[in-house]
């Protein structure tokens, strides 16, 4: 889309640079004019100004003149209707949008990328939002976009298919820290996904599935998680009636009400030299900002809900911590 505005806006110009060539060219061979002479006519039969001619044109200069005055004027015509035509449509303005957002782009670091702008992807869009991380859509159906950016004129985004390697490259794939496939398809997430993995080894990927058999294919071709919309929308309903207070806190948590209290996992590289294999209580009481540890990641993967204050966080280890967000954030400040 980029490339076709572009051209479409400087075409008229290559074809206007297109008739001086051919015009001056003409005249070297047509008349023997040297370069100044044939730019000179050239300039007068295009402007149609009414100059004196260098010197009286032979007949075949006379022919030669004559269809180029009838090819610029045609040129000329062409262009100033393209041109309003680019300017009523409001494709000058696309075109610089267009620019400003592919140059915001490539500046982009550790950021996410969300594939498709469905249910899913605008919700994920929200969550993330909500919680100041950066992140870039990429769509290919342009009224989702439009609807999108008619209520987030900050968004940034790509239109194209995440399917394709260069849509992908172009939205900074190989710096990116996450991506998020929740496309309709699930042939199309496995491809993401798999396209998404080559680019960049390192990437977590979580992907949207709508087929329980989809789900071990989806983290065969790279995916660090599956999500299945529909599994845990049931799952959420029964839990409501089964521990409604439980299932009531944690929506309070992750949801819009309770967005000034944030959950953080902190890796064991992040902390600071002075409480690296330290035990628990020394990680939480430095520089203690009031956020409470609910539990811990053993290099192993697996989760320890509410650890003893004497486990020793080690290398591959993670402390997930509660906290509000201002907490949080002063936390962050005290580990960089």
């Amino acid at each position: 889309m980029h490339k076709r505005w572009g051209y479409r806006l400087i075409f008229p110009f290559i074809l206007l640079q297109g008739i001086i060539v051919v015009g001056i060219v003409g005249y070297m061979l047509i008349e023997h004019y040297n370069i100044i002479e044939a730019l000179y006519m050239t300039t007068l039969a295009v402007t149609t100004v009414g100059f004196k001619e260098v010197r009286t044109l032979s007949p075949g200069g006379q022919v030669f003149t004559t269809f180029l005055l009838i090819f610029s004027w045609g040129a000329l015509i062409f262009i100033l209707s393209r041109l309003t035509q680019i300017i009523v449509s409001g494709e000058i303005n696309k075109y610089f949008k267009t620019r400003r957002l592919m140059t915001t782009i490539d500046k982009m670091k550790r950021h996410v990328i969300v594939c498709g702008l469905g249910r899913n992807g605008q919700q994920a869009a929200r969550t993330l939002k909500m919680h100041n991380v950066p992140f870039l859509i990429v769509e290919k159906r342009e009224e989702m976009i439009e609807k999108y950016v008619a209520d987030n004129h900050d968004a940034i985004y790509i239109l194209g298919d995440g399917t394709e390697d260069e849509v992908l490259l172009k939205a900074g794939v190989e710096r990116a820290d996450a991506l998020i496939t929740a496309l309709p398809t699930d042939s199309d997430n496995v491809f993401i996904v798999l396209t998404a993995r080559s680019l960049n080894p390192h990437i977590r990927i979580i992907s949207r599935a709508s087929h329980v058999a989809s789900q071990a294919k989806l983290i065969k071709a790279g995916a660090d998680s599956v999500i299945l919309p529909d599994k845990i929308g049931g799952t959420h309903m029964a839990t409501l009636v089964t521990k409604p207070d439980v299932i009531e806190f944690i929506d309070y948590l992750s949801g819009e009400e309770g967005e000034s209290i944030n959950m953080e996992s902190v890796p064991y590289n992040d902390l600071p030299e002075a409480i690296k294999d330290k035990t628990l209580y020394e990680v939480m009481t430095w520089k203690k900002t009031g956020v409470n540890c609910i539990g811990i990641k053993s290099k192993e993967g697996k989760f320890v809900i509410n650890p003893p204050e004497n486990t020793i966080i080690c290398q591959g280890m993670k402390v997930i911590v509660l906290g509000t967000r201002q907490q949080i954030e002063q936390m962050k400040g005290n580990l960089n």
